[in-house]
């Protein structure tokens, strides 16, 4: 399977499209419990994002470049490139997965709190949205349009190897 150099702009947008839904379908739901709430879980998407694009894009092949997530053109707008070798010799963890799951466990959590209060069929409707939206869309996105093409996982990904894709790099788990 070929990868590409920089993926069709469609893909990136589409990977955005997801997370920003994710987003604001949890700072709708948040917003039941105040604006403040609302306001510290959109913070707390935003450094995630900039963790992402600090940590792990700076070191990305597709620094520069339209990458299937859609920040590859986004970093240098802020980064200075890094060294690609660190890319491949960071270790993935579930833990370190935490933060990006907890994007989608505040919300759930607030809705179920607020569907306790009170319940509400748009309630019922953003959260099963919310669900679907963050493990079908994102694992569609990644499965089917990201990684299966991506060229960083033909030269080595930690995240590839963890969930059991092949890589050029050795094995590490």
């Amino acid at each position: 399977m070929e990868s590409y150099e920089n993926f069709p702009i469609w893909i990136a947008l589409l990977s955005i499209l997801v997370a920003i839904s994710i987003y604001g379908l949890g700072v709708y739901i948040l917003a039941g419990f105040g604006i403040w709430v609302a306001v510290l879980y959109l913070l707390y998407c935003l450094w995630l994002e900039v963790e992402v694009l600090r940590r792990s894009c700076v070191d990305c092949y597709y620094y520069g470049k339209v990458c299937g997530l859609g920040k590859g053109k986004l970093v240098p707008l802020f980064l200075k490139k890094g060294d690609p070798k660190k890319f491949a010799e960071r270790e993935f963890t579930w833990y370190k997965m935490l933060p990006d799951f907890l994007v989608f466990i505040f919300p759930v959590l607030g809705g179920i709190v607020l569907l306790v209060r009170g319940f509400s069929w748009l309630l019922v409707i953003l959260l099963t949205t919310l669900i679907v939206l963050s493990f079908g869309g994102n694992a569609v996105i990644r499965g089917q349009f990201a990684c299966k093409y991506c060229k960083q996982r033909e030269i080595d990904c930690p995240a590839a190897k963890a969930f059991g894709g092949k890589t050029a790099g050795k094995q590490t788990f």
